[in-house]
């Protein structure tokens, strides 16, 4: 898996590489050359995205951009036929304010690098078709998140 960085601090680009690469394996979608954007923003952007694609008018902690039209459980093997003719896999992009998460971090008694690491977490879910919605949905979503970041050593406090 390829992640293309934007503003992503050094600090933060290891954990996300891991987390990624153990989502993509545990969701059945390590697939040969897909590739992902990951950029961190200020929160007068994180608002500007919220308020032009979702159209709410506030801050959020991240925001998800799937190239794909996946549905779970589908997975990146349903899509073959969207390879580029360089042979990768453009799935999205994942925004984050850490600014946002850094708050969050405070508000539910956790480290910011666990913090990020969710939201990043969070983000690939949904560009891999994952949701919240429904209220099975998101139990299928959140078990996944909290087995993942169990993994690579960040679980809840």
């Amino acid at each position: 898996m390829e992640i293309n960085f934007e503003g992503v601090g050094h600090k933060y680009k290891k954990i996300i590489r891991q987390i990624y690469n153990e989502t993509v394996k545990a969701t059945g979608n390590d697939v040969a050359n897909i590739t992902i954007t990951v950029s961190f923003v200020n929160r007068d952007r994180i608002k500007e995205l919220n308020n032009q694609y979702r159209k709410v008018d506030r801050q959020t902690d991240v925001l998800s951009f799937p190239m794909l039209d996946i549905v779970y459980p589908q997975t990146l093997n349903d899509f073959k036929e969207e390879y580029l003719p360089d042979g990768s896999l453009y799935i999205g992009d994942v925004v984050i304010c850490p600014k946002v998460a850094k708050w969050q971090a405070k508000l539910y008694n956790h480290s910011k690098k666990r913090e990020i690491g969710f939201l990043a977490l969070h983000g690939l879910l949904h560009v891999l078709g994952f949701d919240h919605i429904e209220s099975e949905d998101e139990k299928i979503m959140m078990e996944t998140s909290d087995k993942i970041l169990e993994n690579i050593g960040l679980k809840r406090s």
